[in-house]
């Protein structure tokens, strides 16, 4: 059995696979994540574990991880089952590698634009020859909400709601208007320029906040909440077989 761990940049995501099948799934605060493990040990017959952080998981975290199983600390220079065509390799979170090697699993020699809505939105492009190239970066709902209570003097910090309305009709349902409504409008206007320039194309949409986004996007997209974690998976499979 497989342990991935997916240290983000709020919260750190531990998952138990059995090949290809997810067994266990949690999410921990960075502190909790000693405490979590020994009760993954001795529920499951743990073998390797493979980590990707983006966050701050510390050296002593890493061991304690490190020091049970043999482990995969993933960066730029584990391999990849894909061609990474990015110009500066070393800066390329590893959250998007292990999605477009999620991709590269699922839909083989398909166009795929990968977003995952998180802390960031971030969108992967990987072409049906699969070369990947690269996308965007900008800010996910949380950031934007934050921004514009940091930024002004009297707006106030907002959480993400399900719903809200086009036209707001107060101060709050203005900012909810403006970012949840914003931030479907570039999801939806990035995906048609991709389309004009690469069509057939697949979207999958992920993250923390693809379930309130999806409902709302006019283009066909394909929702997988544990996309990243498949990916993680899939490429320590690669790298122990």
């Amino acid at each position: 059995m497989q342990l991935v761990v997916d240290a983000g940049n709020t919260k750190i995501k531990l998952a138990v696979f059995k090949e290809d099948k997810l067994l266990e799934r949690q999410e921990v605060v960075l502190d909790h994540i000693t405490a979590a493990l020994p009760i993954l040990i001795s529920k499951f017959a743990i073998t390797k574990a493979i980590i990707a952080s983006v966050g701050n998981l510390s050296e002593v975290q890493m061991r304690a991880i490190q020091n049970r199983f043999p482990t995969v600390v993933l960066d730029h220079r584990t391999p990849m089952p894909f061609h990474n065509r990015y110009q500066t390799p070393h800066t390329l979170g590893v959250d998007r590698l292990g999605l477009v090697a999620a991709f590269a699993k699922a839909y083989p020699e398909k166009n795929g634009l990968i977003i995952d809505a998180g802390t960031c939105v971030t969108y992967d492009f990987i072409d049906a020859k699969n070369n990947y190239h690269g996308g965007a970066i900008s800010p996910g709902l949380g950031l934007r909400y934050a921004a514009l209570h940091k930024h002004t003097a009297k707006l106030p910090l907002l959480s993400v709601t399900e719903d809200f309305q086009l036209i707001g009709d107060t101060t709050s349902s203005s900012i909810h208007s403006g970012v949840i409504g914003g931030l479907v409008q570039e999801i939806d206007g990035i995906i048609l320029q991709y389309k004009e320039k690469y069509d057939p194309l697949i979207v999958v949409l992920t993250g923390g906040d693809a379930k309130v986004l999806s409902k709302r996007l006019k283009n066909s997209i394909f929702a997988h909440s544990n996309f990243l974690l498949e990916g993680l998976n899939y490429i320590l499979k690669l790298t122990n077989d």
